[in-house]
């Protein structure tokens, strides 16, 4: 049998590049939908440069109980996406990059979905075809496990529901999951390792980790698509520091 390689992550609005590491290092992404959400994560938020500095753009979310779901969560109506755009435009406007990225950008933010994750996963999906990274997307949901199972469990049910031999997660996550465990379900952990590029951000001091965007506005996009396949490190999780 071959090596069948799952990654597991929550969707993230215009995410950075180490989200697109995770994807290129798998055979199958799957997208958390039905997993709470929550207000201080990245699902509706990232980062861009803003006058030399980073700054955070996001997608407000409409009030409603903080049991449900990603799913179950709407863009708020007062979302301006006209004013997201002109924000994101006066920002970069003079970068390299900008007439072809802003079309991108501009595609993904106008879609008027309002469901949060399907409006999440259509940006993901636009940069993955600008990028030309075909991968397979599942919904977590659309696994057949006991989705009232949580943390690693889940994970391993998810990769074993989808017969994997290797789960593979950013490198941030190596406490939550255990080898010894994974081992005894026939699944070898692995994280992801991003290397980090500098580029020129309009002769700046570089702000390293900020959303795709910023490396699309400041590169061409076949240099974004080499750095998103191959920037990166697949490593076992680092002993603990004693």
């Amino acid at each position: 049998m071959g090596t069948k390689r799952i990654g597991i992550m929550q969707p993230y609005f215009f995410p950075y590049i180490g989200y697109f590491h995770l994807i290129s290092a798998v055979d199958v992404f799957v997208i958390y939908d039905n997993v709470k959400y929550t207000k201080r994560g990245w699902i509706n938020r990232n980062r861009f440069l803003e006058q030399g500095a980073a700054s955070t753009f996001s997608v407000p979310v409409k009030k409603a109980s903080d049991s449900l779901n990603i799913d179950q969560r709407e863009v708020a109506d007062s979302f301006d996406r006209q004013k997201l755009l002109r924000r994101l435009s006066q920002a970069y406007r003079k970068a390299p990059q900008f007439d072809t990225t802003f079309a991108l950008v501009r595609d993904a933010v106008l879609h008027s979905n309002s469901n949060l994750y399907d409006y999440i996963e259509n940006s993901l999906r636009c940069l993955l075809e600008y990028l030309s990274i075909e991968k397979t997307i599942l919904r977590s949901s659309s696994v057949e496990i006991d989705h009232s199972l949580r943390g690693q469990d889940k994970v391993i049910a998810i990769c074993s529901a989808l017969d994997a031999t290797s789960y593979v997660n950013a490198i941030g996550g190596t406490e939550l999951y255990d080898t010894d465990h994974f081992q005894d379900h026939a699944i070898e952990l692995r994280f992801v390792e991003s290397h980090l590029r500098v580029y020129e951000q309009f002769d700046q001091p570089f702000v390293p980790w900020l959303s795709i965007l910023d490396m699309l506005m400041f590169n061409p996009v076949n240099v974004v698509r080499a750095d998103a396949l191959e920037g990166y490190s697949l490593i076992p999780k680092p002993a603990a520091v004693v």
